[in-house]
C-alpha cells in the first residue's frame, strides 16, 4: 500500500449516496474563516479559523510521485483553498504551482474570489472551477457565509474565469427551506450564472448535524418551529444527517434542475438519492468540465 501524507482519495465517510468519481482531495489548510453557518464539516474538526497545515508543502512533494495521475485532484471538500489569509499566504497557490509541475489534473471547489487570481496556472494544467454561490443576495449570504466573499464577486468570478476559458460550474448548495428555497429566485440565480459563463450546476438540500442546526436556529430563529417540524419530526435520518422528507427534497430541488437545463447547463445533485430525473450531468461535482479545458479541447 502506498503511503500518502497530505493527498487523500475521497471517501465521504463511505456515504452510500454519495455519487462522486473516484478522485483525490486535497486540504492545503485546515479549519475554515468563511464559518458558514450551515458547515457539516464543523461536526467533525470544530469551528476554527483557517490555519495552514505543517510541513504541507514538502508533504505534498512527497505524495506527487506515488499517486495516480489519472486521478482529479479537489481541492477543497471541506476546507476553503482560498480563506481571506490565502490573499497574502499563497499556499494555494504554491500548491497548483507543484500540481502544474506534475501534470496533475485539478478541481477548485470554492467560495471565494481569490481564486480568479491563479488563472493563469489553471490554464497550464487540466483544470475546472467550481464556486459556490447559494443567493443573490448579498446580506442573507453576509448572515449565512460571514467570512465568505459576497455573491457579487463570486458571480464577478465565474465570469472572469469564463472568459479567459477556463471551464467553470456553480454549487447551488445547500438550499435551505425558507431561506433561499424561492423558485423565482433560484431562476434569476440560475440566469445570472449562466450569463456569467457557467456550465455546470452542483445542487443539494440542506442536511442538518446539532452543531449547524443550533447554528442555524440561533441565526433565523424566525425559522426554528419551522425547521424542527421538518427536520426533528419529519426528516429522515441518513448516514450521520438529518434530511428532509424525500418528498419535500425533491420539490425544492426540481426547480434548479429545471431553470439549469431550460439555460443549456448541466446539472446533478449532490448526495439526495433521487434518481435519474435529476441528475442530468457526466458529474455530479464537476469534473467532467475538464474535459472542456483549452489543452484538452485542441486535442
Amino acid at each position: 500500500m502506498v503511503y500518502l501524507k497530505v493527498i487523500r482519495l475521497f471517501d465521504p465517510w463511505k456515504n452510500p449516496l454519495c455519487t462522486c468519481p473516484r478522485k483525490y482531495s486535497l486540504h492545503p489548510y485546515t479549519g475554515c474563516s468563511h464559518f458558514c453557518l450551515y458547515c457539516y464539516a464543523t461536526s467533525y474538526i470544530g469551528r476554527k479559523p483557517s490555519m495552514p497545515k505543517k510541513n504541507f508543502l514538502r508533504n505534498l512533494k512527497h505524495d506527487l510521485p506515488r499517486i495516480n495521475k489519472n486521478l482529479v485532484v479537489e481541492m477543497s471538500t471541506s476546507s476553503d483553498p482560498y480563506p481571506p489569509l490565502e490573499s497574502w499566504m499563497m499556499l494555494t497557490r504554491k500548491t497548483l504551482e507543484l500540481l502544474v509541475q506534475n501534470r496533475i489534473k485539478v478541481l477548485i471547489t470554492t467560495k471565494s474570489d481569490i481564486v480568479v487570481r491563479d488563472y493563469d496556472l489553471l490554464l497550464k494544467t487540466p483544470s475546472a472551477v467550481m464556486l459556490t454561490i447559494t443567493t443573490l443576495n448579498d446580506d442573507l449570504a453576509r448572515k449565512l457565509e460571514p467570512g465568505a466573499p459576497p455573491p457579487t464577486k463570486r458571480i464577478r468570478a465565474v465570469k472572469l474565469l469564463s472568459e479567459k476559458n477556463l471551464p467553470v460550474g456553480v454549487r447551488i448548495d445547500p438550499i435551505i427551506p425558507g431561506i433561499n428555497d424561492d423558485p423565482l429566485e433560484i431562476k434569476e440565480l440560475i440566469e445570472e450564472i449562466a450569463n456569467a459563463g457557467a456550465k455546470h450546476i452542483v445542487t443539494s438540500t440542506y442536511k442538518a448535524r446539532w452543531d449547524n442546526f443550533k447554528r442555524m436556529i440561533n441565526a433565523f430563529p424566525e425559522h426554528e418551529e419551522y425547521w424542527r417540524k421538518l427536520y426533528v419530526e419529519k426528516g429522515e435520518k441518513i448516514h450521520g444527517y438529518i434530511y428532509l422528507p424525500r418528498n419535500i427534497r425533491a420539490r425544492i430541488l426540481k426547480p434548479v434542475i429545471e431553470y439549469g437545463l431550460r439555460n443549456g447547463l448541466t446539472v446533478a445533485t449532490c448526495r439526495e438519492g433521487l434518481g435519474r430525473e435529476y441528475f442530468k450531468a457526466p458529474s455530479c461535482d464537476g469534473t467532467h468540465l475538464i474535459r472542456n479545458h483549452p489543452l484538452l479541447a485542441r486535442k
